[in-house]
């Protein structure tokens, strides 16, 4: 798997979102109370946006008539039909056998961590100062 440092830290501050193209590929960012996540951004159901989706907490129910609701929003919701998907695991939420999103590992790293690993940069020049988001693919 290849490495690419797809965004500064400062670029995706907590509760914000991210669009960027790596590998070609359209990657959504996401940063739920600091933790990152990246997943392709396109809605396996009808190739809807999910950068533009709307972030949500889980509802479930142990019982009729009780319900549990997790504010810690790791749910985005698709623009286009409401299909729901896991940022941790690019899962269905309805159907998580059959229907996911592709999900991808990411870290954070300083920049004198990545001087001496073999980056990948995609059509732009990476200056290795601050601290980076680094997608595996």
């Amino acid at each position: 798997m290849a490495r690419h440092v797809a965004a500064s830290v400062a670029d995706l501050p907590p509760g914000s979102r991210l669009l960027v193209e790596i590998a070609g590929r359209p990657v959504a960012l996401f940063n739920v109370d600091g933790e990152i996540f990246a997943i392709l951004n396109r809605c396996p159901h009808a190739g809807g946006s999910l950068v533009h989706g709307y972030l949500t907490g889980r509802l479930t129910s142990p019982c009729p008539g009780d319900y549990d609701y997790s504010a810690r929003r790791e749910l985005i919701r698709c623009p286009w039909h409401a299909w729901e998907f896991d940022l941790r695991t690019g899962q269905s939420w309805c159907e998580p056998e059959r229907v996911k999103t592709r999900r991808y590992e990411v870290s954070v790293a300083e920049a004198a961590d990545l001087a001496e690993d073999r980056l990948v940069a995609e059509t732009y020049p990476v200056s290795l100062e601050g601290t980076y988001i680094v997608v595996e693919m």
